[in-house]
């Protein structure tokens, strides 16, 4: 069954593009085909992009698929296909091929999405445990992680509510324990990123 949410974008010679319009009915997805970049649409949410290797030859697509911050499949007949980041499918293939390259590649998208969360100049990555600015990553545990989202979702939230939220009323935690690790996370970040207003604090509460 077609996800009509999962479109994914298909950049190609005519040949291709028609060959590919032919097995729309086999595939998990829902293609859109251009055969001309003044067709594309930026503001559109494609869940990834799919090239063939004859595309190349137009230097202003080239370019633009390289900006492009999405998952690339490139399709290719030569031995050696272009190098931009993205993964690649030897042609010719089935089916089944194209649709497992395709939905894997939707499914990292979105792991990679939820698992990222931009915050100011910052990116906290949920899954390598770390935030980051720039090239410099401090190393969090579940609970700094935890206080960072939680901060970030609201304009201003009361040490009773964070410990509601994380420590859910646990018989070892009071207040005491939320000013200690919003004191502890403090140090750190001030420590590796030397930046004392990352978490700002008032008679409202706490936020970021």
């Amino acid at each position: 069954m077609v996800d009509k949410k999962n479109i994914i974008l298909a950049f190609g010679n005519k040949e291709f593009n028609n060959s590919l319009n032919e097995i729309k009915e086999f595939l998990s997805f829902n293609l859109i085909t251009l055969d001309n970049i003044e067709d594309y649409n930026a503001s559109e949410n494609y869940q990834g992009i799919i090239i063939h290797e004859d595309a190349f030859k137009d230097k202003n697509l080239k370019d633009l698929i390289k900006n492009q911050n999405v998952n690339k499949i490139i399709f290719h007949n030569s031995k050696k296909a272009q190098d931009l980041n993205a993964e690649k499918l030897n042609l010719p293939a089935s089916f089944d091929q194209i649709n497992k390259i395709v939905i894997n590649n939707i499914v990292k998208k979105k792991f990679k999405t939820n698992s990222s969360l931009k915050i100011n100049n910052y990116k906290l990555d949920k899954n390598l445990r770390q935030l980051i600015r720039d090239t410099v990553y401090l190393e969090l545990t579940e609970k700094e992680i935890d206080l960072i989202e939680l901060l970030k979702k609201k304009s201003f939230i009361k040490k009773k509510e964070i410990l509601s939220t994380i420590w859910k009323y646990s018989d070892d935690a009071d207040t005491h324990t939320v000013e200690t690790h919003i004191y502890r996370l403090r140090k750190k970040i001030k420590d590796i990123f030397n930046d004392e207003k990352f978490i700002k604090s008032s008679k409202k509460g706490y936020t970021i």
